[in-house]
């Protein structure tokens, strides 16, 4: 989640797992990515990059098969002893860098140790593979059903990625246009709540389940919601100025809504909370105070939520 879509912007919030939480296996990425296999997402790769942070932060896209990451394995003809020298030499070059440039002195290198590509080698397939899940677990997240087998299958990976240390995870409903009903809205958004309904219902009974529902931060929104009024005869156009984002486990304190729309549902009226209030509440539930989270750029300390962001208290109090 970020303000913008901007290369040189604002980082991913999944760039905190990288950077300030550290990730809690060295044989897994610590942000990783569960795009729409049907199609990219509109925004493209800046969704969960690193803005103008090192290119180490950004999300690791995971896919289907038996190679989850593309290029994790050597190519043809590269044997694992040739590729390790290689990538010692990359990290020699790195740290002898890092020593170079004093003002970058005291921030976490460049890029980690690239041994934990060798690690993700051995890790990911098997983090990957779901045939040992119980026929219970599997019906649960809407495996057993077309409509909602192949984001229940995402939404189980994620669990599985949280059981195995990785801090950050993103997974995408919808394709390219995804939940855009500029037309036949009623048709699109049917669709796609009857895919992710069941399984974000069933993840959030599994995490609970294992016990990791309160170590695990669940956000489910999107860049904005759509209007009350028509667009052409069918659909609906954006609407940023009044939509729905809800929060769970991790420290949230649920069974509450806070605010509300005005009668035509169109502008938030009651409680209004920008979305850089809602960064800052998230970094707090993570345990990182906005206003000190900061990098240094172009001469100017950054933070993620740039000139304004206050925790909303009511969210966990």
């Amino acid at each position: 989640m970020k303000h913008r879509v901007d290369p040189d912007g604002p980082a991913e919030h999944g760039f905190v797992g990288g950077v300030w939480l550290g990730t809690e296996s060295q044989n897994m990425p610590a942000f990783v990515v569960l795009p729409d296999p049907v199609g990219w997402v509109k925004g493209g790769a800046p969704a969960w990059g690193n803005g103008y942070l090192p290119s180490t932060y950004q999300g690791t896209v995971l896919s289907g098969g038996a190679v989850p990451i593309r290029y994790l394995n050597a190519p043809n003809g590269i044997d694992p002893a040739q590729q390790r020298r290689t990538l010692d030499l990359v990290n020699r070059l790195n740290q002898e860098h890092l020593r170079s440039v004093p003002m970058t002195a005291s921030w976490p290198p460049a890029s980690p140790p690239t041994s934990w590509r060798f690690g993700c080698k051995r890790m990911l397939p098997r983090s990957s593979d779901t045939t040992r899940e119980s026929q219970a677990t599997r019906r649960l997240y809407g495996l057993d059903r077309p409509a909602t087998a192949e984001f229940g299958l995402r939404c189980l990976l994620a669990r599985r990625m949280v059981e195995r240390g990785v801090r950050f995870v993103q997974v995408y409903c919808g394709d390219t246009n995804g939940w855009d009903g500029h037309s036949e809205v009623d048709a699109n958004h049917a669709r796609l709540c009857a895919q992710s309904d069941l399984p974000i219902a069933g993840l959030l009974r599994d995490l609970k389940s294992r016990g990791l529902l309160d170590s695990t931060l669940v956000v489910w929104g999107g860049e904005f919601g759509r209007t009350p009024m028509t667009e052409g005869t069918t659909g609906r156009d954006h609407n940023p100025h009044g939509f729905t984002m809800w929060l769970a486990g991790g420290g949230v304190k649920g069974g509450q809504t806070i605010g509300s729309t005005d009668a035509v549902g169109l502008r938030a009226a009651e409680d209004a909370t920008p979305v850089h209030d809602i960064h800052a509440t998230i970094l707090h539930l993570l345990g990182l105070d906005h206003e000190r989270l900061t990098y240094r750029m172009n001469g100017r300390d950054e933070r993620l939520t740039e000139n304004s962001g206050v925790v909303i208290e009511r969210v966990f109090t």
